[in-house]
């Protein structure tokens, strides 16, 4: 069976397909952040406390979204 867990992320394919998905990520990183400030100025928690706890899970957004800017320069000088 070779098929493709729905858990698993696929490929993109084309320079348009890379710039949405970078634009997601992007979009959900500063979702993410803003969220998480809010919901700690709820509970009364430092922001720096916060962002600690939230630096990891930002790496490896910042990760992936790195790792799409040089797909995406790959595909643009391979055209």
């Amino acid at each position: 069976m070779s098929e493709t867990p729905q858990n698993a992320p696929e490929t993109p394919n084309s320079p348009e397909e890379i710039a949405e998905v970078l634009e997601e990520f992007e979009k959900y990183r500063q979702r993410l952040v803003n969220d998480t400030i809010t919901a700690a100025k709820k509970a009364k928690m430092p922001k720096s406390v916060v962002m600690a706890q939230l630096e990891p899970e930002l790496q490896k957004i910042d990760g992936m979204i790195e790792n799409l800017r040089k797909q995406q320069a790959e595909l643009n000088s391979a055209s």
